[in-house]
Formats: structure tokens, C-alpha cells, sequence
């Protein structure tokens, strides 16, 4: 267990920039969540901190030591792929065991350690096993096992559940989580995957084009995000187009006068997350007529398109409470608060 800290950490392909200068600092003990989509630089960013991959710039420090050019076996962290990485013609117990043979850890101590490792995984009846013999989740946890076994100062997550199928990810993802925290251990994920992102980290990292976009836990990127991008990426919003003509007054595209938070008069677009809106809403701050495009069941919530103007259409989610919702072509009401209202100037 150890901090981690990234200092201007960059990588650069000839003119391209993979990752262009990342600074974050992750306490002992902390999940950090890289989030974004792909090609954003949060793989690179996970592969230097391991060692695969050498930085351009910047300098990586573990527990207050330079590691930035240290080669993977000289930094003690441990990595689970998205492939597992398992050797097919090792038993469950003799995978698990393979980092600390590497290490020259004394043979009584392997044996201490590998069922250490399965039993926090609770896998140690399936030490005999082959890799094709367990489930993905299984493998999964094995995966993990491996690494647990040689007791790493940060432990690093590639996209490790998206080989899953969605019910087990959602077990296999809490597992994780839970571990973390019984261990301590301070921990780096990757994945595009927000739900899974918001699921286990203390913090999230958004990234995009190889910079970071925002830093902060689930509640400030989803109530407070910093800009479109963030806001956008990180949960379902409406967008829509205009100005403010004032502070608190914004013009959208199609005419629609509506009220918002404070902001700069200038070209800018106002971002809605659709459970904010509501139907039949009179007396809102925001209150005007619609009719219904699209109709999605999604089970625990409906989600209506709502045509506001000819330029203007939100998206509403409503909780599903057993009541048949508006069909297409209905003409609805739809309202909401003024500081639902997220404005961002145009870039």
C-alpha cells in the first residue's frame, strides 16, 4: 500500500500526443477511477504507472519513489488485465503462485500465500483446477488472486470486467470493491463503462484526448461538472443550443425563453439530466407544452423524447410506478427548476 502521485506524465507518439501531461495524486488506500472514452489515454496512462510503457515527460513516484523508468519488476504493482492473462496448462494454484516463483519467494511461504490469496477470492476448492475448467468470473477472481499474492503497493485494473456478461459484472465488480477496502490496498482502474465507474471509485478521473477533463467523486461530476464534455459523458443530459441574454436567462435555438443557472451573456448551450424534468410540472420555473417522439420501457424508468420546438427536443425520465406513460403524439407538460438548467459557454 502506498501513494501514488503523477506529475506531468506524458506520452507522445511522433506528433500525437497519447497522453499529454497528467498530474494526479492518489492517496494510500484511495480507488481512483480513470473514465473515458476510448482512445483517451486513460490505457497508456494505467501502462506507464505499471512500466510497460516509457514515458515521454512527467515522472511517476510510488510511496514517495521515483519509478518513472524502473523497469515492471522493480515497482511493486500488481496488474489484472481485460484478457485475464492466464496460463492455460497451470492450475488455479500454480497461476496464482507464478509472480512470487518469479520473485524467488521461499517454496513454504508460495504455498502460504497462493491460498491466501484464493481464499480472499474464495476460490481456494478450485486450486486443482485448469483456467478452461472456471467461468470468466472465475478466471476473473483468479486473475485478481495472482496479484493479491504479491501484496502490491498500488494495484491496477484494465477494463477488467468487460469480458463479462452484464450480471456478473455487477457481482464480480462489488467483489472487487470490497476487497479493496478489507485490504487497503490503493487502487487504479480503467474502463469506459460509467456505471461501473460510479459503482466503486472514491474518486473519478474523466479523460479525454490524453488530457484530464475533471477530477472529483460521483456526486461533483454529475451535479457540478466542469464543462460540456464531462457533463455530457458522465450520466444522460439534454443539450440544447442558444444564448444567454442574461444572466440566469438563456434563448435556446428554437426561441424558447427559459430560466438558468447564472453565466456570462454569450453563444452557449444549456445541458438537462433528464430525471430533472418532470411532466405536468405548472408552477416550475421552467413550464412549457410538448409532444411525445419516442417512448423507451426501460424498466425501472420510462424515457420520453419530447419535441419542444422545431429545434428543440429533451429527453425525460420518469420512475415507473405501473402507470401507462404518454404514447407518441401526445401533447404533454414538461417543467423543471431553474438550476437544473447546466449552462456552458461555447468553445
Amino acid at each position: 500500500m502506498a501513494r501514488l502521485e503523477l506529475d506531468n506524465l506524458s506520452k507522445h507518439y511522433g506528433d500525437h500526443a497519447a497522453v499529454a501531461g497528467v498530474t494526479l495524486d492518489v492517496p494510500d488506500g484511495e480507488f481512483i477511477v480513470l473514465l473515458g472514452p476510448s482512445g483517451c489515454g486513460k490505457t497508456t496512462t494505467l501502462r506507464m504507472i505499471a512500466g510497460f510503457v516509457e514515458p515521454s515527460g512527467g515522472a511517476a513516484r510510488i510511496g514517495g519513489v521515483d519509478v518513472t523508468y524502473l523497469p515492471p519488476w522493480r515497482r511493486n504493482t500488481g496488474m489484472v488485465f481485460q484478457s485475464y492473462a492466464l496460463f492455460p496448462h497451470m492450475t488455479v494454484a500454480e497461476n496464482v503462485a507464478f509472480g512470487l516463483e518469479m520473485r524467488k519467494v521461499a517454496r513454504p511461504e508460495i504455498a502460504t500465500r497462493a491460498r491466501d490469496a484464493l481464499r480472499l477470492v474464495r476460490l481456494e476448492a478450485y486450486a486443482d483446477r485448469l483456467p478452461r475448467q472456471l467461468s470468466g468470473g472465475q478466471q476473473q477472481r483468479v486473475a485478481l488472486a495472482r496479484v493479491l499474492a504479491i501484496r502490491p503497493d498500488v494495484l491496477l485494473l484494465d477494463e477488467p470486467l468487460s469480458n463479462l456478461d452484464a450480471k456478473l459484472r455487477e457481482e464480480v465488480r462489488v467483489e472487487i470493491r470490497e476487497l479493496q477496502r478489507q485490504l487497503g490496498l490503493t487502487t487504479v482502474m480503467v474502463t469506459h463503462d460509467q456505471e461501473e465507474a460510479l459503482t466503486v471509485a472514491d474518486r473519478l478521473v474523466v479523460m479525454a484526448e490524453g488530457e484530464i477533463r475533471q477530477i472529483g467523486s460521483q456526486r461533483d461530476l454529475y451535479e457540478r461538472p466542469a464543462n460540456p464534455f464531462v457533463a455530457g459523458f458522465v450520466g444522460r443530459s439534454t443539450t440544447l443550443a442558444g444564448k444567454l441574454t442574461a444572466p440566469g436567462r438563456f434563448e435556446t435555438a428554437g426561441g424558447l425563453q427559459l430560466q438558468c443557472r447564472d453565466g456570462v451573456p454569450g453563444k452557449a448551450v444549456m445541458m438537462l439530466r433528464p430525471e430533472r424534468i418532470s411532466i405536468s410540472a405548472g408552477g416550475m420555473d421552467n413550464h412549457l407544452p410538448g409532444k411525445v417522439e419516442f417512448v423507451s420501457y426501460l424498466g425501472d424508468v420510462l424515457e420520453l423524447h419530447v419535441r419542444l420546438s422545431a429545434a428543440d427536443r429533451v429527453i425525460v425520465q420518469l420512475p415507473n410506478r405501473g402507470v401507462a406513460p404518454p404514447a407518441v403524439g401526445d401533447a404533454v407538460e414538461i417543467g423543471w427548476p431553474r438550476d437544473a438548467g447546466m449552462v456552458f459557454a461555447e468553445q
